[in-house]
């Protein structure tokens, strides 16, 4: 046993000691009378420390290193000033411009950019078309998928370049021409054709194994210095960072920096999990916290652009928003979850196949919808004119409508602009009692304006003010008082301590749910 083990060589430690204690009185007297004698110095040896060594990411990156790439983009644009250093340059009190041509510091910013120069830099600002002559305007990361030179990266990497170098971790540098790309996911395919040359490749990770907490390993090139390799975990799933109608990032908090982008982070077994593509960063550096593509977006992203050049999407042509607790009471929903339609788009998909404004669209094909940006992604992920089974909540029950979708605009917009911009009818005010709204008959007849909100009110904590205009109470048209009344009344009946407003405004339309007053 452990116990007894230490226990017995603390009992031989103790002898030891005595021993120790008694040569050492015996050496104080000799030395107090005998003659001096010369000391001999102890030979020092080197610190050695046992200790259990942590694992090293060296074996993964070894094998996956001859896969990543750098990619250089020029194009025929002018960039744009670039105010977003961190750096202050001072070269012993000269001027960039009064370096020498040879000195090595021009050399580097001629190659990577830095001061008064026009090299090529990843994510920075729009920048403005120039004369014919091409020249460097981007270098972000990449990686092969396959052997015969087929390499990923970000949209905004290669945005608007004219001509791609892909620059082997070995130095070695290949042309490359423009496969495909896909805004809407900041996603991208190059291709280098080299007929004899096989290529070292990697593939995609299951995205149903990756978990928050496993390690990755990203590899990429961050301020042009190629083949930089760090490492972090996963920080969480399922990120929306506001770029797309797509966002499903994973977090990582491996140190991403400005030309990561395009780059793919990995998991112990040389699988690409993601792709690096944003930083969360108030200072322009890395502070712990970057956003990747998931494989399982990507896997499917690049299969069409492979395939064709471009996405097609499915499209539904419907304007949702997320269903709250307290519109789902109001609705009657047992759960807060689904998309509540705000309004079908004219001539969409959505209009034809019957679905109204405050239905709640609650499965596709029988799966359940979480919220609109699963309902957008699932939608997404069909092809144009495919048949679908779409549930809806309407009226208290479940109903189902089958939708043939169509194609998705390449510029369709994320949310339907409202008409209503009228402004209220000199008529007279009129109270919503126990809401804290005062409203009068909207010019047309149809519904009606909101005069004033009560401070204290929950209509102002749910944001409703002055100007909006309620155009239907729990799906009825109102345009009076005693219309919103009589629904309220028939809501209570039915055992509802809330009931659903449609509000419009200059932003839109959208539901809101207020309490009933039980008075």
């Amino acid at each position: 046993m452990k116990v007894d083990s230490m226990s017995e060589h603390n009992g031989r430690s103790l002898k030891t000691i005595l021993k120790t204690s008694t040569a050492a009185g015996l050496a104080a007297v000799m030395l107090v009378t005998a003659a001096p004698f010369a000391a001999v110095p102890a030979l020092a040896a080197p610190v050695e420390v046992d200790a259990p060594q942590v694992p090293s990411f060296g074996d993964v990156v070894e094998a996956v290193l001859p896969a990543v790439v750098s990619v250089r983009v020029q194009s025929n644009v002018q960039p744009a000033s670039n105010d977003e250093s961190n750096f202050s340059f001072n070269f012993g009190g000269r001027s960039f411009e009064d370096l020498p041509d040879d000195h090595p510091l021009k050399r580097f910013f001629r190659e990577f950019g830095g001061p008064g120069m026009e090299g090529p830099r990843d994510r920075g600002p729009r920048a403005e078309r120039g004369p014919g002559r091409l020249r460097p305007t981007a270098q972000g990361s990449g990686f092969f998928i396959s052997e015969d030179g087929y390499i990923v990266t970000n949209n905004h990497v290669i945005d608007d370049g004219q001509a791609f170098t892909i620059v082997m971790n070995d130095g070695k540098e290949y042309d490359a021409k423009l496969v495909g790309k896909d805004s809407r996911t900041d996603l991208a395919l190059l291709k280098v054709d080299s007929p004899n040359t096989k290529f070292t490749y990697v593939k995609f990770a299951d995205d149903e194994k990756v978990r928050v907490g496993d390690w990755v390993v990203a590899v990429g090139n961050p301020f042009g210095l190629g083949g930089t390799v760090t490492a972090g975990i996963i920080s969480a799933r399922g990120r929306n960072i506001g770029s797309g109608p797509y966002d499903d990032y994973l977090q990582i908090d491996a140190a991403v920096n400005r030309g990561n982008s395009g780059g793919p982070g990995f998991n112990l077994n040389g699988e690409v999990v993601g792709i690096n593509t944003a930083i969360f960063s108030p200072s322009g550096g890395n502070v712990g916290i970057a956003f990747a593509i998931p494989a399982s977006v990507a896997t499917d992203v690049i299969a069409k652009l492979k395939e064709t050049g471009t996405v097609s999407r499915g499209w539904l042509g419907v304007q949702i928003q997320p269903v709250t607790e307290d519109i789902a009471d109001s609705l009657g929903l047992a759960e807060d979850s689904g998309a509540l339609v705000v309004a079908p788009q004219a001539g969409s998909p959505g209009e034809e196949a019957g679905i109204r404004q405050g239905d709640v669209v609650t499965a596709v094909n029988g799966d359940p919808v979480k919220d609109p940006r699963d309902l957008a992604r699932r939608i997404a992920a069909f092809a144009p004119d495919t048949t679908v089974d779409v549930t809806l909540w309407r009226d208290g029950k479940a109903t189902e409508v089958k939708v043939k979708l169509g194609e998705l605009p390449a510029d369709q917009a994320a949310s339907a602009e409202t008409e209503n911009n009228a402004a209220p009818a000199p008529e007279a005010e009129q109270e919503l009692s126990g809401l804290g709204l005062s409203v009068r008959p909207a010019e047309g007849g149809k519904g009606l304006a909101i005069v004033d909100v009560d401070p204290e009110s929950e209509a102002a904590d749910k944001g409703l003010k002055s100007g909006e205009t309620i155009t239907s109470v729990n799906n009825q048209e109102v345009s009076s008082s005693a219309d919103v009344q009589k629904v309220l009344d028939q809501a209570k009946k039915d055992g509802r301590t809330r009931a659903l407003f449609q509000v419009e405004s200059e932003n839109g339309s959208r539901f809101v749910a207020l309490p009933i007053s039980q008075g």
